[in-house]
């Protein structure tokens, strides 16, 4: 059950929202909280009812060794804590990879696995309960108890592909006044946020799927691609991931707000980015920060020196490529962007010392910066997508290296009307760099905890300012419309990428 899919649509939110409203007119918060909570894991358990068991095993032992740490302020307890959760997730998402990989370099035959099935959402929930032990080491929690902190852990709009939310983000808005203020106003924001992401999912995302998904399987099978192909493929998987995360965090930040709960922002149209380290202010924020606070810090950060900083930086994102999935394509995508991120910085230094500004008006220094980052985004996301090293080497040397074979010569399964493609590309790009995203567009109506540096400056006029009459209503209600008609031609689903991870 996806949150793009009929089911979840009319069989578990509405009738979820149905009894939340009935309980916000008894005031009973407690009575809120549970229900939730039992929507939660109901929407988990219909996933994977087994995985259910880790979840709450999982969630019970996280919050006993809270209740631990506040009576005894050990270290070694802490260490003790952070250490199982890391094993548990190590357990399932690397053991096959590394059982693989040794079993090859051994040379001991053919490669085995023991065939781990990963638990939805485990990289999720563990980050943030390992956030939430460091918090109560550190003394930063206030008021928590039991059905609060589950509440917090497997809240159904950001349990599966977050945001990764800190304790401080949600559990201080578990109380009464939040369930009960201002309802209408939260369920007209929160279903605009929904319908804006299930078009940007069912519409755009899953609508350049079948152009990513025949490029890269083709690929990936050992066929040859022409350039043409492989840079449709290419680019429309670089428009699919964006729409399809930038969908799903739109549609989890309109379903919490239904039930008067505001998430952090994770994510704030990074294609926008004139640079890499732009481009990961705005990629999913809230990874990124959760890898800078607890990992980039703790390798020592900014205090190593010159040398010692950009190793931190490329051990932090060989490590974010490490946690998207068990697989070397995903540790050279997070090197990439490390090395990517380390020249950065010495471009940055050079321009400051030297002056280097000077040589070039904004205009052009704007248009060059953007497309160097987005060329070096497009080619980091080939390792990203292609499910074989090979597969992403075919690619990435056929878009760079002409061959002597016609576009015509490739299956016609592959190649889209390259016509038609570079139209779509060419206006999604307009939309993605010259349009507000759905945050700025709500911006009157705090969609969001945080307001982030590139949204307080946000130049977007105020007749692209949502309102919840007019105009606006036909608008959201046409694109809603639009993503369910397309729901119900195709009878199908597609989970969303990050579901994976």
């Amino acid at each position: 059950m996806v949150f793009s899919s009929l089911e979840f649509i009319y069989l578990f939110l509405l009738p979820v929202l149905a009894v939340f409203l009935l309980l916000r007119m008894i005031k009973h918060e407690g009575a809120i909280i549970w229900w939730l909570i039992l929507a939660s894991l109901g929407f988990y358990a219909w996933w994977s009812p087994p995985h259910l068991l880790l979840l709450l095993g999982s969630v019970l032992g996280n919050y006993g060794l809270h209740q631990l740490l506040l009576k005894h302020r050990s270290k070694a307890l802490l260490v003790f804590g952070i250490s199982a959760n890391l094993a548990l997730l190590g357990w399932f998402k690397y053991a096959d990879f590394l059982l693989e990989n040794v079993t090859a370099l051994l040379g001991n035959g053919e490669s085995q696995t023991l065939g781990i099935i990963l638990p939805l959402a485990i990289s999720f929930f563990t980050f943030q309960q390992v956030s939430f032990l460091l918090d109560t080491w550190n003394d930063k929690i206030e008021r928590c108890d039991f059905k609060r902190y589950v509440l917090f852990v497997t809240f159904f709009p950001q349990l599966i592909a977050g945001p990764i939310v800190l304790q401080k983000d949600t559990i201080p808005q578990f109380k009464l006044s939040n369930f009960t203020s201002r309802t209408g106003l939260n369920i007209m924001v929160g279903v605009t946020l929904f319908a804006i992401g299930l078009f940007k999912k069912v519409v755009l995302a899953d609508g350049l799927a079948p152009i990513a998904n025949g490029v890269f399987g083709a690929a990936d099978a050992g066929q040859v691609l022409s350039m043409e192909a492989a840079w449709q493929g290419a680019l429309a998987y670089t428009f699919q991931i964006y729409f399809d995360f930038s969908g799903y965090c739109d549609m989890a930040l309109g379903i919490a707000r239904m039930f008067g709960i505001r998430l952090p922002i994770n994510f704030n149209s990074p294609y926008k980015a004139l640079s890499i380290s732009e481009f990961w202010r705005r990629w999913h924020i809230t990874l990124s920060r959760f890898l800078r606070d607890y990992l980039y810090i703790a390798l020592g950060g900014n205090r190593s020196g010159w040398l010692g900083r950009h190793g931190n930086l490329m051990a932090t994102m060989l490590l974010g490529g490490l946690w998207h999935g068990a697989g070397w394509n995903f540790v050279i995508w997070g090197g990439l962007h490390g090395g990517y991120l380390v020249i950065n910085h010495f471009w940055r230094d050079l321009v400051a010392h030297y002056d280097l500004q000077r040589l070039a008006p904004q205009p052009v220094r704007m248009v060059l910066a953007w497309s160097l980052t987005m060329l070096a985004v497009v080619f980091a996301w080939v390792f990203f997508r292609a499910e074989t090293f090979d597969g992403a080497l075919t690619v990435l040397s056929a878009m760079f290296i002409p061959a002597t074979y016609s576009l015509l010569e490739m299956p016609a399964a592959v190649v889209a009307d390259p016509t038609f493609t570079v139209l779509s590309i060419a206006a999604l790009i307009i939309v993605v760099t010259a349009l507000p995203n759905s945050i700025e567009i709500t911006r009157n109506y705090r969609p969001v905890i945080d307001t982030v540096k590139e949204l307080a400056n946000s130049d977007a006029g105020t007749r692209w300012v949502w309102r919840p009459a007019g105009v606006w209503s036909l608008v959201i209600g046409a694109a809603g419309a639009g993503a369910l008609i397309q729901l119900y031609r195709l009878n199908d689903m597609t989970e969303f990428i990050y579901f994976n991870f």
